[in-house]
């Protein structure tokens, strides 16, 4: 007897399972030891990775405590404990730790006088790939303003140029940097360079204010108002700031909503 559509349906539906009833299961046979494995391997190998995670930030904790320790040495004027201190810190390889022991070893040298060691140290930081390159760069300022009166102006140039040149993004140290390299520039006779670069950091936003009269008076000194131009930047900042203002103050306006629909037409 001939089935119906709907009987041939639901046998064909129950044959389907049965074959995908019978793969499963041969799958299982075959493989189930296997795969258990590997799900097991798997949450040990996540659980590890969680495990390891946690101890990197109870040791991190535990390098943040001894550094602080180690600068409270050096203010309560304990130079042994704090130099041992930080020479632990170096030779634990943390980057961020073994630099931050390093830039402080070499004040204290620098403070001593002993200018040849100070740089050595301050070499190692500006040199260690392994660091964020905004650190190296405080480094290797701090090591061409130790040097700056033993190097010729063009070993200062030439030293400091990344950074000075750097525009994407600019270097957070390029003020301190530019100032070196002005001043070499100046030694060498090259006024006009350094006329240029003093004007750079006197109209740079945030520069401190030392450092910002310093550049003021050596640009006016080479030829370059620099006052004039930050007199007009910030003019220029006063109109911007002032036609904001008003554009604030018009909102909810029939005119500003009239021009509001005429711009969004557009």
């Amino acid at each position: 007897m001939a089935l119906s559509p709907n009987n041939n349906a639901a046998f064909l539906q129950e044959v389907d399972e049965a074959v995908r009833k019978d793969r499963i299961d041969r799958i299982a046979r075959n493989y189930g030891r296997w795969i258990v494995g590997g799900v097991i391997a798997a949450l040990m190998a996540f659980a590890a990775y969680l495990y390891w995670g946690h101890r990197q930030d109870i040791a991190r904790g535990e390098k943040g405590e001894e550094l602080i320790a180690a600068l409270e040495q050096v203010k309560g004027n304990q130079p042994t404990a704090a130099t041992a201190a930080l020479k632990k810190l170096e030779g634990e390889g943390n980057p961020a730790y073994r630099a931050a022991a390093l830039i402080q070893q070499s004040n204290m040298k620098a403070e001593k006088g002993d200018i040849k060691a100070a740089v050595a140290m301050l070499a190692q930081v500006a040199g260690d790939t392994k660091l964020d390159q905004s650190l190296r760069d405080m480094a290797l300022v701090r090591q061409t303003a130790l040097e700056f009166d033993t190097l010729k102006p063009q070993a200062v140039i030439a030293r400091l140029k990344p950074i000075v040149d750097a525009k994407d993004p600019q270097s957070s140290w390029f003020a301190s940097a530019a100032e070196l390299t002005a001043a070499a520039y100046y030694q060498s006779g090259q006024f006009d360079q350094a006329g240029a670069l003093y004007g750079r950091i006197a109209k740079l936003p945030g520069v401190a204010k030392t450092l910002q009269s310093r550049s003021v008076q050596m640009a006016g000194m080479l030829g370059v108002d620099a006052i004039t131009d930050r007199a007009a930047e910030s003019a220029k900042a006063d109109t911007n700031k002032a036609a904001q203002s008003a554009a604030g103050d018009q909102k909810g306006t029939p005119g500003a909503a009239a021009a509001a629909k005429t711009e969004e037409a557009k």
